[in-house]
């Protein structure tokens, strides 16, 4: 029999992808009744409700902590509002996550990157994630928010308290809630310092201006958009990284390609994007009757987009479970769709690229300690804690 629950053994600590393509065969609409939710897994499905913003909001919340579990309240960001307020504030956002600004980047990711790599290069050794990717992550996510760039270790400890998860706790833990209670502290200070000191040309100073309802955002909200900004864009792309980094070395052949043509990183860093993509689910409401894959749902119903499983949709992607780097598909699910689609696109293509650029140049025949190799695991976002490689010194 079919049971899908996010927060099931099968699917936190095995592979979920088996269950996904059940499924999307047999149920693309599953209503999990304990939490009066719907899942769908095909690809179509979620593309078209991800821009369905008439039937469905985000106001409610869009993570499993919000509706699933509710052990975290909602509040104010970018992520869970509608229309008009998220219009007008996605376009007071637009300029710093647009491809030209996001260019301007390029060379401090870049230093960031050799410095990283230079760092560890005696040692032969290397964790890609702690000793790598997510130093360039954090100080990216800082300098376009408009936060000290020197607090990004600090912030990527919390971060990834925030994710952690307990056994025999479904979902957000008390540590997790703890440290998002640190980092909203820590944010605090923050814009207390920029009203005594004036306004700059970054997103903080936006979130400042920003008016809703016709009154400025207090310092909670301001917080809690900063908190989106700064997990989102620290937390998922070293995980997107480390898993790419992998499967290059599953598949040499395409690494060796990767590296005498480097054109073809996009390619390879598009491709890990669709195939181990970690946030598994993001999450809408009900707010009027509506029929979606064939099933009629209710308001104050919840839905789940499976992202993993639409980016393994057959009916999307031919031989979907197989890794090829010149797949070049015409969409992915990795970015999400419409009207809340990732403002940090062109920031993680940036990133991967460049990432993939030195260390395919200054390290091309790593191999992985899949021993030291260490998995993060919740119903909500999968992918590596620790990845290290190994290379001649």
């Amino acid at each position: 029999m079919l049971d899908y629950n996010p927060f099931s053994d099968a699917v936190v600590y095995g592979d979920p992808l088996p269950i996904y393509k059940r499924l999307r065969d047999e149920a693309p609409a599953y209503h999990l009744s304990e939490f009066d939710t719907w899942a769908l897994s095909r690809f179509e499905d979620i593309w078209k409700a991800s821009a369905d913003m008439k039937n469905l909001t985000a106001a409610n919340g869009t993570t499993s902590a919000h509706l699933l579990t509710k052990v975290q309240p909602v509040t104010p960001m970018i992520n869970n509002m509608d229309a008009p307020d998220h219009t007008r504030l996605r376009a007071e956002f637009r300029k710093a996550f647009a491809a030209p600004e996001v260019a301007r980047l390029e060379p401090m990711i870049r230093r960031i990157a050799k410095e990283r790599l230079a760092a560890c290069l005696d040692t032969g050794r290397m964790d890609v994630i702690h000793d790598f990717s997510a130093h360039v992550a954090v100080t990216v996510a800082c300098t376009i928010s408009g936060l000290p760039p020197e607090d990004g270790p600090f912030l990527n400890t919390l971060v990834w308290r925030f994710f952690q998860r307990e056994e025999g706790v479904r979902g957000q833990t008390e540590a997790g809630l703890a440290a998002l209670a640190e980092m909203f502290a820590y944010f605090h200070e923050q814009i207390a310092l920029r009203r005594r000191h004036g306004s700059k040309d970054d997103v903080l100073q936006k979130l400042l201006d920003f008016q809703q309802d016709g009154k400025p955002l207090d310092d909670d909200a301001l917080a809690s958009h900063l908190s989106m900004l700064i997990i989102g864009g620290s937390e998922t792309f070293p995980k997107t990284l480390a898993t790419i980094v992998r499967r290059l070395r599953q598949h040499p052949d395409q690494r060796q390609q990767c590296i005498a043509d480097p054109a073809l990183i996009p390619d390879a860093y598009n491709e890990g994007l669709r195939y181990d993509m970690p946030t598994q689910f993001l999450m809408r409401q009900v707010k009027r009757p509506v029929e979606i894959a064939g099933a009629s749902m209710k308001e104050g119903q919840g839905i789940m987009f499976l992202y993993h499983s639409g980016n393994h949709d057959e009916r999307e992607f031919p031989d979907p479970d197989r890794f090829d780097i010149r797949r070049r598909p015409p969409r992915i699910l990795s970015f999400g769709y419409g009207p809340h689609s990732c403002l940090g696109v062109n920031v993680a293509r940036l990133e991967g690229r460049v990432c993939l650029e030195e260390l395919l140049a200054r390290v091309p025949d790593y191999e992985v300690d899949e021993a030291g190799a260490e998995r993060l695991r919740t119903e909500f976002v999968q992918g590596y804690w620790k990845l290290p490689i190994t290379f001649r010194a």
